[in-house]
Order: C-alpha cells, then sequence, then structure tokens
C-alpha cells in the first residue's frame, strides 16, 4: 500500500507544480502553490524529517502564502500587469530548470555509500544537552552561533524592508487592506488564530524533546498575526513601537548574553553548563520564538505606509 500511496503522492506533487506554473490567473496559481506546500510536507513526513515537514507546512502553508497573496494584491490594485513571455524565453527557463534538476540529481547520486555522517558523534554527545530532540541540540547547541547569526540576518533583512517607508511614515504602521486575502481566508481569519496559538505554544514546547521547535512555533504564531491583520480585526502595530521593538530584539541578545556567560561558567562562547543547559536553552528559544513571529510578520506587513501616532 505504502508505495502505491508514495507514487501517488509524487504524481499530485507533479500535477500541482505544473498547474501553478501554468495557471494564467495569480491568485488561482498562489492557491495552488500553498496546496503544494503542504503536499510537499507529506513527502517530508515519508522521509522520516518531521522537523522539515513542520517547517515546510508552516513556511509554504502559511508566511509565504500570504506574502505572495500581499504581493499579487498589491500589483493588482496598481493596475500592473507583467508582459507575457515570450516562447523563446519559457524554453529558456524550463532549460535552466531542467538544468538545474540534473545538477542537483547528479549531485545526490554522486554521494559515497554510505554517505559520511557525524550523526553517532552528535547523539553520544546529546545526554549532555538534556534535550530529547536532536535537530534543536544540533541548532542550539553544536551550531549555535549559525542559528545565532541566522536571526540577525533576519532582524537586518526587516531593518531593510522597513527602509523603504517614506521619511513621513517612518516609525509609523505599515498599511494592510482585507482586501490583500481572499475572502475563505478572511473568514479563516475569524477562527482559526486561537487553535493556531495553541499549535504554535505546543510546537515550541515540545521542541526540545520531539519535532518541532523555535522556528516551525513563530512561523505559525507570525501567521495567525498576519491572518488577523488582513481580515482588519487588529490594526498593524506601529513600527516605532516599544512593545514590537523588545519582542525583535530580545531573542537575539537572550542569545548573545548567554553565548557571553559561557565564558565565565563553561569555559568558551556558546558553551552551556552542563547542570543547566536544557533550561538555558529553553529560555532562549522562547525569546526567539516570539522574535521569529515578530520579524515573520512585519517582514510580510512590508514598511510603514502611515505617519506615526501623536
Amino acid at each position: 500500500m505504502m508505495p502505491l500511496f508514495d507514487g501517488a503522492l509524487v504524481a499530485g506533487l507533479l500535477a500541482l507544480a505544473i498547474h501553478v506554473v501554468r495557471e494564467p490567473d495569480e491568485r488561482s496559481a498562489i492557491i495552488a502553490f500553498l496546496a503544494f506546500g503542504l503536499l510537499l510536507g507529506l513527502v517530508w513526513v515519508r522521509l522520516a524529517a518531521p522537523d522539515v515537514a513542520l517547517t515546510e507546512i508552516a513556511i509554504g502553508g502559511g508566511g509565504t502564502g500570504i506574502l505572495l497573496l500581499r504581493a499579487e494584491a498589491a500589483i493588482r490594485g496598481r493596475g500592473k500587469h507583467e508582459e507575457p513571455v515570450t516562447r523563446v524565453g519559457k524554453l529558456a527557463i524550463a532549460a535552466g530548470c531542467a538544468a538545474i534538476a540534473a545538477g542537483l540529481g547528479l549531485a545526490v547520486l554522486s554521494f559515497a555509500s554510505p554517505a559520511p555522517t557525524l550523526a553517532p558523534l552528535a547523539a553520544e554527545g546529546l545526554p549532555a544537552t538534556g534535550l530529547g530532540n536532536p535537530v534543536t541540540a544540533v541548532l542550539l547547541a553544536y551550531r549555535a552561533l549559525d542559528t545565532l547569526l541566522e536571526k540577525i540576518v533576519v532582524l537586518l533583512a526587516l531593518i531593510g524592508v522597513w527602509s523603504l517607508a517614506s521619511d513621513d511614515a517612518w516609525g509609523g504602521a505599515p498599511a494592510m487592506k482585507p482586501a490583500d486575502v481572499p475572502e475563505p481566508l478572511a473568514y479563516l481569519a475569524r477562527i482559526l488564530p486561537p487553535f493556531g496559538m495553541v499549535i504554535g505554544v505546543y510546537m515550541f514546547w515540545v521542541g526540545a524533546d520531539a519535532p518541532g521547535g523555535t522556528f516551525q512555533a513563530g512561523t505559525v504564531l507570525a501567521a495567525m498575526w498576519l491572518l488577523v491583520m488582513l481580515a482588519g480585526l487588529r490594526a498593524p502595530p506601529q513600527t516605532a513601537g516599544l512593545s514590537l521593538r523588545l519582542a525583535l530584539a530580545g531573542g537575539p541578545v537572550l542569545f548573545l548574553v548567554i553565548a557571553c556567560l559561557g565564558f565565565a561558567f563553561a569555559d568558551a562562547f556558546l558553551a552551556y553548563p552542563k547542570a543547566l543547559a536544557k533550561p538555558l536553552i529553553l529560555a532562549i528559544e522562547a525569546a526567539l520564538t516570539l522574535s521569529v513571529a515578530a520579524a515573520l510578520a512585519m517582514l510580510v506587513a512590508g514598511p510603514a505606509r502611515k505617519a506615526p501616532a501623536q
């Protein structure tokens, strides 16, 4: 039965991918892209990568979808239409995609068998972190510097987006209209957020010992917040607001403070005292979850369009 299911899953993905590329209506193509992301999450589950599956569903079915819907609404509202791609252009795009796919396939097939891995060594050190989820251990212990820098990059990206605001709107609020989402999604915005918030908090809480974690939870919370703002149930926050900026900077700042304290209590930067490793990692994850949620939501909301309130 499972080979039949896997075959149907692959066929469905290919059909959705072709539909997304060929669909002339942008909004319909975006909705199909959302479905593609959800179906791709099932593929990762079948590949025994539940953490990746949760991230794909949260990104492909949440943040990215809303970002594309907002972009489509903005283009449609300005009366702009893209120039049709010529036949030569389509062939060039198809050839480029085929070349990339062939290159990736060649890279995968060239791996040694069995492929070299550090998984056994990482598993040996897992008990010292107090974490049951090896993915969280890798992100917050073994390659914590990369994780810290990734969060700082997200903040820098948000600063870049905010810098696009006009001088008179700097520090004000983004402009988000209920028309930016289709009516079915606007209806979901009225009933889905409470469930989404519970799911987001749960994904953060179990992330230390089971599939889940900061980014997955933060993305789900960001998607719920965006739905509420897009439905007009709550106005976007002022970008100069103290609470928003504390939420954005709180995660990276706490992460950096604990990293520096490692010099005093664990003899190394980004090292944790053995007895406090799990509590410190959970504290970092809690703060980062809020920072990721706020940053992703504000990235999608865009730069300030309204002057700050006096």
